[in-house]
């Protein structure tokens, strides 16, 4: 007799009550696909309407994509804008359980794997390739809400997960996908179990929604209902969930970040989003924010920015902004912006420094450096110094 029967029978007795416990409830499943932090920049797939569709499938359990482990830790990715910025504050204010899915490899197999720790950026980010700073496309900003249900807009990584690598020793991030995607669907598959006759909400990155769905779909018990069948919240429900730090995430990545270098800014969007802010009452925060949109459509000349910049640093005090992305206080970025982690008094600083040197002024582009940094820990210094020095670099290159 095999010593493996005893494992073998507790697990057919286990499916078998699972299978008894779910037949007369089935759980309602729905798997929204999203592209991590896409909705600061496009106007179809806003953080609100998240929170709107959110609202609208009313799930007694949300999944989100991060580790069990780094989540009670109160640890996120830094690219999961929609996951620690709409959904769990919106879960935690409407009282919906909570539930992380992710798996990851532990840190020391990551380096051994890939040579460096994935969530540990380096001192000073790069400028492309990983890890870098974010930003997107033209294609992106055109980005609807329910692109992922459709899985021909995912053809690419799906052949992708399908086929190994032409070297064995470059197929190591394809493994951890398949590995990773069956985790997460396991884990979501106990969130159901614990709700049954429910409904559970999983928002998680679009690669990995197929594979999940084809993984869970012959579970007995389940339901798999695509989120577009809930149909698209109205203008007057997205606009009922939206919020000031929402409006203020996108008016900061598009005009602050390496967004705003891109070429690629839908400046109607950003607008609308600044409006909302300024009609609650003009602050530094967004004098700072209608200073740079200005300047970035040549609505004002750069001395003009620089007054403002000065005024605003000059009244700004301790103020804040309402998001910055920031995972780490001890840096001085973001991995949405080289400056995030900069309050409104320093950023207005920085900015006029920037447009100062553009007009050849370099001492006192320099003057306003230095009272910038001034106060900074010597880490933040040194970072701010090698991205302004970065900045300068290539902004000498671009000189006619």
């Amino acid at each position: 007799m095999s010593k493996w029967w005893p494992l073998a029978l507790l697990m057919s007795m286990t499916f078998a009550a699972q299978a008894a416990d779910t037949a007369a409830a089935p759980t309602t499943v729905t798997i929204l696909g999203v592209d991590h932090a896409a909705q600061l920049v496009a106007p179809r797939d806003p953080p609100a309407l998240l929170e709107a569709f959110l609202a609208r499938v009313k799930p007694d359990a949300i999944c989100i994509e991060r580790a069990p482990d780094a989540y009670a830790r109160g640890d996120y990715y830094e690219f999961t804008y929609e996951v620690q910025d709409v959904v769990v504050p919106y879960a935690r204010r409407s009282g919906i359980e909570l539930c992380p899915i992710d798996w990851e490899p532990p840190v020391e197999e990551q380096r051994l794997g890939f040579g460096m720790a994935l969530d540990a950026p380096p001192e000073l980010r790069l400028l492309k390739g990983f890890p870098s700073f974010l930003s997107f496309g033209a294609q992106t900003l055109q980005r609807d809400f329910f692109h992922a249900d459709d899985p021909a807009n995912l053809q690419k990584v799906t052949q992708w997960a399908a086929t190994p690598a032409a070297n064995a020793k470059n197929d190591l991030a394809r493994r951890l996908y398949l590995y990773r995607t069956y985790m997460q669907a396991r884990r979501i598959l106990a969130a159901a179990r614990a709700h049954p006759g429910g409904r559970v909400a999983v928002v998680v990155g679009e690669f990995h929604k197929h594979d999940i769905e084809a993984i869970l779909k012959d579970e007995p018990g389940l339901r798999l209902v695509q989120p577009s069948s809930y149909g698209r919240p109205s203008a007057a429900d997205i606009a009922a969930h939206d919020r000031p730090e929402y409006r203020t995430a996108i008016a900061s990545f598009n005009l602050l970040g390496l967004q705003s270098q891109s070429g690629q800014v839908d400046y109607a969007y950003v607008g609308r989003a600044l409006d909302a802010l300024d009609a609650q009452g003009a602050t530094a925060q967004t004098r700072l924010l209608r200073t740079r949109l200005d300047l970035l459509q040549a609505r004002i000349r750069r001395e003009d920015a620089i007054a403002r910049y000065r005024a605003i640093a000059a009244e700004a005090g301790d103020a804040r902004f309402a998001w910055n992305g920031v995972k780490d206080a001890a840096r001085v970025d973001s991995y949405f912006d080289p400056f995030g982690n900069l309050d409104v008094r320093r950023r207005a600083l920085l900015e006029a420094a920037r447009e100062t040197w553009a007009l050849g002024d370099a001492a006192a582009a320099q003057a306003l450096f230095d009272a910038c940094a001034d106060g900074l820990s010597p880490r933040q210094r040194n970072q701010l110094r090698g991205y302004w020095e970065r900045d300068v670099a290539i902004a000498a290159a671009q000189r006619p």
